[in-house]
């Protein structure tokens, strides 16, 4: 039996603005099983991000239910929250957010010191991590000093240094050329086959397409929600 690491029942978000209220999600039921492999996806205004605000701990839902690896978290604190995001939830930014001052190594450790580990422990962690996303001979340049797409891949490896249950991407390619696209694809893919959670937010098809099953978001409701019977495989042997 398949075990669930995300279970969200009748989830609804409404913002206030003024005299109106803008609906955001509205009753969204949804199960992601651990080891899974989604692409959410939908127009603007859909809902996606609000969503993906949810499932990463950054808001909290106006009603419903949302357990992440069996804990509730819809009502919790901020303090609360920012607990369990560092715990549980690897993000990968379109904007990278490293930090420009430090080294790779150590931005890819800024979760674990959260986490409360000694330096070495971070170090060998944050080690491995690099090695995973093939970055092992860049461990001591600052971002300034990469690609953009050597970038993305640190931000990567700070996502599943702390060993995660979900990894939550959003846009991660949407800075970059398509050649570039592609290898990160293919490094979300190797990220997968060893066992992560992975939910992708994307506005592009081709993208969506690596994803094992694609959720659709139109209007605040899950539109459609199917298994991608063949989902794109990366071609990149370094990385496989």
């Amino acid at each position: 039996m398949q075990e669930a690491v995300i279970d969200i029942n009748h989830l609804s978000k409404i913002y206030i603005m003024g005299e109106q209220r803008l609906h955001a999600l509205r009753d969204i039921t949804l199960s992601i099983n651990r080891n899974e492999y989604v692409a959410l996806m939908g127009p603007s205004g859909s809902g996606k991000s609000t969503l993906m605000n949810v499932l990463g701990c950054l808001d909290t839902p106006t009603g419903g239910d949302y357990f992440l690896n069996k804990t509730n978290v819809s009502q919790m604190s901020d303090n609360e929250l920012a607990i369990v995001r560092n715990k549980e939830i690897g993000f990968v930014f379109q904007t990278f957010n490293l930090l420009p001052r430090i080294s790779s190594l150590d931005n890819v450790a800024i979760p674990l010191i959260y986490a409360g580990l000694s330096k070495k422990e971070r170090i060998a962690k944050a080690k491995q991590a690099m090695e995973m996303v093939g970055l092992g001979d860049r461990m001591d340049h600052k971002p300034n000093e990469l690609s953009g797409g050597q970038r993305q891949r640190v931000a990567i490896a700070r996502a599943i240094v702390n060993d995660p249950a979900i990894i939550l991407a959003d846009e991660p390619t949407g800075n970059l050329d398509t050649k570039t696209s592609l290898e990160i694809m293919a490094i979300f893919e190797k990220i997968h086959n060893a066992g992560n959670t992975i939910i992708l937010v994307t506005h592009e098809p081709d993208i969506a397409e690596y994803a094992h099953r694609i959720v659709r978001l139109r209007d605040g409701l899950i539109e459609n929600d199917e298994i991608n019977p063949n989902p794109l495989r990366s071609l990149n042997p370094i990385l496989s």
